[in-house]
Order: structure tokens, then C-alpha cells, then sequence
């Protein structure tokens, strides 16, 4: 009888040793595949158990989260969400997350592991921690001008504070609104495939996703290569410019919208805009060096993030003298987007020195204890400080008499470049209208914010267009909110 007892402990033993193994495999080993099963939605109640934390912009929040009661309790609630998003992207209970709300995902659902003040306990219970908050470098007042100088027109807007790189306004038109996609029901569904299908597409970030041919803003890059080479020493002397030009290995003629470009000084091409000139320049300057310039500025870096991607801006590295030519005016295979043109405007004001930008300030619990800072960023020589001084003399004077006078405020030191960029096949896309710029109050040591306009005005007459005349007011008013602030 004794021994029949020991057998069915000894066995009993064994089933409870095979019981515990069979425990820890699917704990440990097989937990992986359990959570990341679609079947699974264990994770996703969790996820959206608790209020999400929020994006700031000047120090209040422009996210919220909405109790709806049901399963999937809380979802994601905007305070003027198309003003903001460019920048906070959505956060959809269907459809994911996008820009700083998938970004800076860890901190506001709070996963991040730097939100807990005991990592250790946090990891054996798998309790979530209360979502943390995102402060962004956004300035309120500019973010606005922006949106109300677009007025719904397709184009963008990006401005940056040039001696940190801190973004001050990111602003795309057409918006939308991103609480349409929050929830789960049939009216998500709705907003999804409308936005989606929306021919002016609501849904792109046309200030860092989308690329521009740069047109005339493009001789900023042109004109510090041409001076950066010593191409050109003197503002003022002819440059012995033909008008019109004839690109280099062609019968094409290449002509200016007006008179008196042919062996233009620098200053004036500059403050007119003429094609001929910078043409070129571009060609005596050479392809290699015009390369090193336009990557200088940012251009082709594939690297660009702030923190969610940037699409890279091109300037094509295996051109003929030709191609130069058109390239070195922002036309032929030349691609920007405003963000990169802001950080041209920015490169210029600072000295030569560009900043990368960035979106970020921090990031802090739901306390207001700091997680995570921006922290010191990369800088890069764009260009000699000399010829950064002479682009703002030139910049100044477009502001001053030549065709960038209605970005001018009284008191205020401006500079600036516009740009009617040519698109289409034959040039016969309706053309995209240009401007970037900074500015700096008198009273300043140094420029306090650079800013590139892009409107493709598709409703517009294609004479109507100009640089100058349709993004230059914007412009304004954007570098006027942040002086003003």
C-alpha cells in the first residue's frame, strides 16, 4: 500500500513539474507569438484603457482623449485639429498612428520605459504607466498666421528659429480634421475612405512629405555656391551674362520673365530673379561643387527627421552642363520641400551655420517631471560666413526694391527671395508660388525666425502668380507673430 501511495506522489509530482514547464513555456517562450496574435485583443484594451497622454503647444494641449464607455474606452480628441495635423498626425483605434502621435507613441500611451519610476515592478506586473505628455517647439501665434494665410489653399508652410532649430510653425492645406478617424465605428470607416479618395489629399503633409521644384528660391543655393568659389567677388560687377542664355550643348534659348538681366551684377540678378544669370553661374560654378553646396544646405540627405521623417530634397548629382543649368535655377530634376527651404532661409540668417531642425522640446510624466530633451543639435558650415553675410545684403535688398516688398516690416531687418516655379509637361502645370525668408527686429543680435511659403493655387490665373505677390504676405505675417510674441 505504501509503495502504490509513493508511485501516485512520484506521478503526481511529475504531471504538476510537466504542468509548471508547460506554464513557463507559454509565458516565456510563447507569450510573443499569444500578444502579437491578431485573435488577441488583450493588448489593444489595455491600450486604450487609460487616457492618452498629450501634445502641447505652448504649454496647453491640442490632444485630448474622449471616455466613449465601451470596450475600447478612451479615443483620441483634437483641439483645432486641422491647424495642428501637420504635426500631430492621427491616433485611429482602426488605422494606427501617424507623425508625433506614432513617433512619440511610447510616451503617450505609456509604454516608454523612462516614464516609470520603478522599471523593475512595472515589468513584472505589466502594469501600463499613465501616459506621458509631448511639449513641441511650435510657436501658437505663427501656427496660426500660417493657417489663415493659406486660407485652404493647397501649399505649406514651415518656419524655424535659425540660431537652435527649433520648428516655430508646420502647416499643410488642405487639412482635415484627425478626430474624424479616432474611433472604431462606421463613421471612421466613412471618414477613412473619403479622406483617402479626396483628389487635393487632405491627409499629406505637404511641409515635409511633399517635394516642390524650388524654382527661382533656389538661387540662394546658386548664389552661395557662385561666392563660396569666388565664381563671383564682387556684388556689383557684371557678371557678362548673355540674355538670352543659351544652354550648353543646345539650340535652347533660356530667356527672364523681364528686362535687363544681360550682364547683370549679382546684386541686381539677385533682386530680379534673373534665369540667364544664375543659369550660368551654375555651369561656371560646376556640377561638383554646385553638389557640394546643395548638400550643404540639406539636399539629398536621406537622414532628415524631426523627429518623424522628412522626405529628402534633391538636387540631381549626375547632370550635363545643360541639366546644370536648369537644375542651378530650381527647375529640371531640382525637388525641395518647405521645410528644406526654411532651413536654406535659416542657413543664410545664421551665418552660414545650419541648425538641424526639430519638433521636440521634451518630453515629461503625466507629473511634469522631464523624461527626455531635445538636447544640443547637430550643426553644419552650409557656407562661408562671408558669403552668408553677402546673401543677406542680397536678401535684404529683394525686400527692399526688388520683387519681395511685400514681405516688409517697418522696423524690422528682412530678407528674402521669391520663386514662380515652372512644373508640368511643358511647363504647362499651373505654377507653384514661392517665397522664404527671415527676419530680425532691429533691436535683436540675431535673426529670430526663417520661413518658407509654398501655394500651388490651382484656382489662380496662371499671370495672377507670383512669388511676391501670393506667398510673400504670408510670410509676413508668420515672421511678424513670432517678432511680435
Amino acid at each position: 500500500m505504501t509503495r502504490t501511495i509513493r508511485h501516485a506522489a512520484v506521478f503526481s509530482a511529475l504531471l504538476l513539474l510537466a504542468l509548471l514547464v508547460n506554464a513557463a513555456r507559454v509565458q516565456v517562450v510563447l507569450s510573443g507569438g499569444y500578444d502579437d496574435n491578431p485573435a488577441n485583443r488583450r493588448q489593444t484594451i489595455a491600450r486604450y484603457a487609460q487616457p492618452r497622454g498629450d501634445i502641447l503647444v505652448g504649454g496647453q494641449p491640442v490632444t485630448g482623449s474622449r471616455d466613449t464607455g465601451e470596450q475600447l474606452r478612451y479615443e483620441r480628441a483634437y483641439t483645432d485639429g486641422p491647424l495642428y495635423a501637420p504635426v500631430t498626425g492621427f491616433s485611429s483605434q482602426v488605422y494606427g498612428t501617424t507623425l508625433l502621435e506614432h513617433t512619440e507613441d511610447g510616451v503617450l500611451a505609456g509604454t516608454d520605459p523612462l516614464l516609470s519610476s520603478l522599471p523593475l515592478v512595472s515589468d513584472l506586473t505589466r502594469a501600463r504607466d499613465p501616459g506621458g505628455d509631448v511639449v513641441t517647439t511650435l510657436h501658437p501665434q505663427a501656427q496660426q498666421a500660417a493657417y489663415r494665410g493659406l486660407a485652404g489653399r493647397k501649399g505649406a508652410v514651415a518656419a524655424i528659429e535659425p540660431a537652435t532649430g527649433r520648428v516655430l510653425a508646420l502647416v499643410s492645406s488642405p487639412s482635415y480634421d484627425p478626430a474624424a478617424l479616432s474611433g472604431n465605428g462606421p463613421e471612421a470607416a466613412r471618414a477613412w475612405a473619403r479622406l483617402n479618395a479626396d483628389p487635393d489629399k487632405p491627409m499629406l503633409n505637404r511641409a515635409v512629405r511633399q517635394t516642390y521644384p524650388p524654382g527661382s528660391t533656389f538661387k540662394v543655393v546658386t548664389a552661395a555656391a557662385a561666392l563660396d568659389a569666388h565664381v563671383v567677388t564682387d556684388l556689383d560687377e557684371p557678371t557678362f551674362s548673355p540674355d538670352p542664355y543659351r544652354l550648353p550643348g543646345t539650340t535652347t534659348r533660356l530667356t527672364n520673365e523681364g528686362d535687363g538681366c544681360r550682364d547683370a551684377s549679382l546684386r541686381d540678378a539677385f533682386e530680379w530673379s534673373c534665369n540667364t544669370v544664375f543659369a550660368k553661374l551654375g555651369v561656371d560654378v560646376g556640377a561638383q561643387r554646385m553638389v557640394r553646396t546643395a548638400q550643404g544646405f540639406g539636399f539629398n540627405d536621406q537622414r532628415v527627421r524631426i523627429p518623424f521623417s522628412v522626405a529628402p530634397s534633391t538636387f540631381d548629382t549626375t547632370v550635363d552642363q545643360a541639366q546644370l543649368a536648369l537644375s542651378s535655377i530650381g527647375q529640371y530634376n531640382t525637388r525641395a520641400t518647405p521645410l528644406q527651404m526654411a532651413m536654406v532661409a535659416a542657413a543664410v540668417a545664421n551665418g552660414g551655420r545650419l541648425k538641424a531642425p526639430y519638433l521636440v522640446e521634451r518630453t515629461v510624466r503625466r507629473g511634469g517631471a522631464t523624461v527626455r530633451t531635445a538636447g544640443p543639435r547637430p550643426a553644419r558650415q552650409a557656407m562661408l560666413p562671408s558669403t552668408a553675410a553677402k546673401l543677406r545684403e542680397l536678401m535684404e535688398g529683394v525686400v527692399r526694391e526688388g520683387t519681395g516688398t511685400n514681405a516688409a516690416i517697418p522696423g524690422v531687418i528682412v530678407g528674402g527671395k521669391t520663386g514662380t516655379a515652372q512644373h508640368g509637361l511643358g511647363n504647362s502645370g499651373t505654377p507653384y508660388a514661392w517665397f522664404v525668408s527671415w527676419a530680425q527686429d532691429e533691436r535683436d543680435m540675431e535673426a529670430r525666425v526663417a520661413v518658407a511659403v509654398v501655394v500651388e493655387d490651382a484656382s489662380a490665373n496662371r499671370g495672377e502668380i507670383s512669388g511676391g505677390g501670393t506667398a510673400a504676405p504670408i510670410a509676413r505675417a508668420v515672421m511678424q507673430a513670432v517678432l511680435d510674441s
